[in-house]
């Protein structure tokens, strides 16, 4: 039973040559390299020194949806764990993905965020978020802010996969998937709290309690967030709850229900952009202060598992609920609407999985059911400006004008998988899997009035989309401390539903076809001593039939177009080492190339972007920590956190860079009377002046979304168990 419970826990434009294949480098590196590591690893350290780290025993579930060995995972699977969440403390999830080699994501006010996961920064539908290994939303109602509706804050662990998901996932993991995993109510029954505030009008309160027996247990667990944001007219309000009751059935079943709630309110301007020259001389500048975000997301899962170390039946009905308001910031120069959309879900994941004892073989299938209908409604507004004394046009308010969008659309997916793994040699795993992906959408337009060449309307439709996605991989214990991988895994993305039926001036939106990806990899885990261990990967990444979107250079509207092939190569490394009894560094880094391989943007004006790199997607990304807990004072710590992100260009034509930037940040914490633990952050300690985002067009030049001048958090935590 106890295993069971543990399965779920401005410059000169660079030159365009091409680089050797990232792939081609580690591949040398891990012939050059594995005798020695393994040497190293063999060896048997001294009992005496620094404490050991190790990266290789971590587990994850998020590739089998089982408890698995991090060392027998032909993929990059990263996982946060809770006591880090804890350490950190965060208050946007930024500040714990950037923990990650290769990841980047970026703040668009309160919570709202944009990833880069083996791709540029984008709003484009290629990444699928989990709790508990349940999508949190439908593939056809994309979020890009997905987990402002998780409370991550209070979240057990994080686990990344990057590049397409396992035979397991579908439409969605391109990039990569992210699954929040909640905590356990298993443990000693008791309560805890933090309260924490400072900068900028910050206040949080987090509350939790267990409560149960040895069969049964039930977590609650909520989250008050309140900030009145460092940019004019930036506030964020969010109230979050989750719900968690665990209870065994017989000697071999384990039910466990999860029910979680978010609402979040917030004016979304955190990341509207401002000319260069007040971005550096004055960043809380707020052009668009009437935008606005408000979201409802209900969830309720249910797991059944049933099994022992033979096998294992997994049964997880789910239900969700989605609604979200808003008025864009970002469109309100060429497209101003405000539109509320809203969906409902019906889903069923499950999954059978069989051992037997001849090569460690292990069988799975399952099937996964999604039926997800909603509606958008949409409508033009006029806005209002008012100028300030600088020259600067503020969008101080608008009126409500014609209804343009008002449609239902249901989507259904059904997705059988079936997969392998096996063990011909001691020391070698290999793995197969298998995914028939069947989707549609049902389309029905509500409205009767007729339609403008600005905003074109698609006839009622059915669109239906099958794809089969395979993966490979293999995974081989050199020595102890020493694993290599390799892997290659395909997958797709169908449009989502605003890509399809919000049709814009775009001639054939029903005719997106989906994106198409294969990706290729190497790696390797090591510890070479007790007390360092490093990951290492390669990828390339290839997409076809990817879905840019392309602004018109005389209106302005953005339009949605399948845009040939995109490549996404790239290097990521991640050590952890300690330097003493008390310090321990770790570090995340990594080195890509994203590039348009062939785009032809209009070849009537002769716009073609092939072979140029892909703006917003710089090559190095890179994070450094030093932390000290010592020894004599329990409790304690202190951490100086250094960020780093390379220069990017700002537009797909490539005459225009974003130099990149370097962040400080601290954290510390200490015992104090009474039980409490009392804590404090200075993000951005250095004030330096940085962008979020940046980007360049013909019509406004090159334009900044400010990140935040210094801020300071303090606050004080405290845990009660009888």
């Amino acid at each position: 039973m106890d295993a069971i419970k543990d399965s779920t826990g401005g410059g000169a434009v660079a030159g365009r040559g091409r680089s050797r294949s990232p792939l081609t480098i580690l591949l040398a590196s891990l012939v050059l390299g594995a005798r020695a590591m393994a040497q190293g690893a063999a060896a048997d350290p001294t009992p005496e020194g620094p404490p050991k780290v190790t990266l290789l025993e971590a587990v994850t579930v998020t590739d089998t949806r089982e408890k698995q060995e991090k060392r027998e995972v032909p993929a990059t699977v990263d996982v946060v764990p809770g006591e880090e969440i804890r350490r950190t403390r965060p208050s946007h999830p930024a500040e714990l993905l950037g923990k990650v080699p290769g990841v980047w994501v970026s703040v668009t006010g309160g919570e709202g965020h944009m990833t880069a996961i083996r791709q540029p920064l984008t709003t484009s539908p290629v990444y699928l978020y989990l709790e508990d290994g349940v999508p949190t939303r439908s593939t056809g109602f994309f979020n890009h802010n997905a987990l402002y509706e998780v409370n991550v804050p209070m979240a057990e662990s994080v686990e990344v996969t990057k590049g397409p998901g396992s035979a397991l996932y579908g439409s969605d993991a391109i990039g990569g998937v992210v699954n929040v995993i909640t905590r356990s109510p298993f443990g000693p029954a008791g309560f805890d709290a933090t309260i924490d505030g400072g900068s900028w009008g910050f206040r949080r309160a987090l509350a939790s309690g267990n409560f149960g027996n040895g069969s049964q247990a039930l977590r609650l667990d909520a989250n008050v967030t309140h900030s009145d944001g460092w940019r004019d007219s930036t506030g964020y309000d969010r109230q979050s709850f989750t719900a968690r009751f665990d209870r065994t059935v017989g000697d071999t079943g384990l039910l466990k229900t999860v029910v979680a709630y978010s609402h979040v309110d917030q004016q979304t301007a955190g990341a509207s952009t401002l000319s260069k020259a007040d971005y550096e001389s004055n960043p809380t500048l707020n052009l668009t202060p009437i935008s606005y975000r408000k979201v409802q997301a209900f969830r309720v899962s249910s797991s059944y598992d049933r099994g022992d170390e033979t096998s294992l039946l997994t049964v997880v009905p789910y239900f969700r609920y989605d609604e979200m308001e808003i008025l864009p910031n970002w469109s309100l120069t060429y497209d101003p609407t405000t539109y509320d959309t809203m969906n409902t879900s019906l889903g069923l994941l499950t999954r059978y999985r069989r051992s037997f004892a001849p090569m460690r073989t292990v069988l799975a299938a399952g099937i996964d059911v999604d039926y997800s209908p909603g509606s958008q409604v949409e409508n033009q507004i006029n806005p209002s400006t008012t100028t300030l004394p600088g020259g600067q046009r503020v969008y101080s308010s608008y009126t409500v004008g014609r209804l343009i969008y008002d449609y239902d659309v249901t989507y259904f997916a059904v997705s059988p998988y079936a997969s392998a793994e096996f063990s011909p040699l001691p020391r070698l795993r290999l793995s197969a899997g298998l995914r028939w992906d069947t989707s549609s959408y049902d389309y029905r337009d509500r409205m009767t009035t007729p339609e403008s060449p600005r905003y074109l309307r698609p006839e009622d439709t059915t669109l239906h989309y099958a794809r089969l996605s395979p993966k490979l991989g293999a995974t081989y214990d050199v020595s102890p401390g020493l694993a290599v991988f390799a892997s290659f895994r395909s997958a797709f993305r169908a449009p989502s539903q605003g890509q399809v039926f919000r049709q814009g001036s775009t001639a054939d939106t029903v005719g997106l076809k989906p994106v198409k990806a294969g990706n290729l990899e190497v790696g390797l885990r090591a510890t070479p001593a007790r007390f360092f261990s490093v990951e290492l990967s390669a990828y390339r990444l290839e997409k076809r039939d990817d879905i840019l979107s392309y602004r018109d250079p005389v209106d302005g509207a953005t339009q949605a177009v399948n845009a040939g092939r995109t490549r996404h190569e790239g290097l990521e490394a991640g050590l952890s080492a300690a330097l003493g009894p008390s310090i321990t560094l770790s570090a995340a880094f990594s080195l890509a190339k994203h590039t348009y391989e062939e785009w032809v943007v209009d070849p009537a004006r002769g716009v073609d972007y092939s072979e140029n790199e892909m703006e917003t997607a710089p090559r190095r990304i890179g994070r450094a920590e030093v932390s000290f807990s010592p020894s004599f004072l329990p409790r304690s710590s202190a951490a100086l956190e250094w960020v780093h992100l390379g220069p990017y260009y700002m537009d797909a034509a490539n005459t225009h860079r974003y130099s990149g930037h370097d962040l400080l940040n601290l954290r510390v914490s200490a015992p104090v009377p009474g039980g409490l633990v009392a804590f404090a952050r200075v993000t951005n300690l250095l004030d330096t002046r940085y962008a979020e985002n940046s980007s360049h067009t013909i019509q406004r030049g090159e334009e900044f979304a400010p990140g935040a001048a210094r801020s300071v958090f303090v606050g004080v935590a405290w845990d009660f168990r009888p």
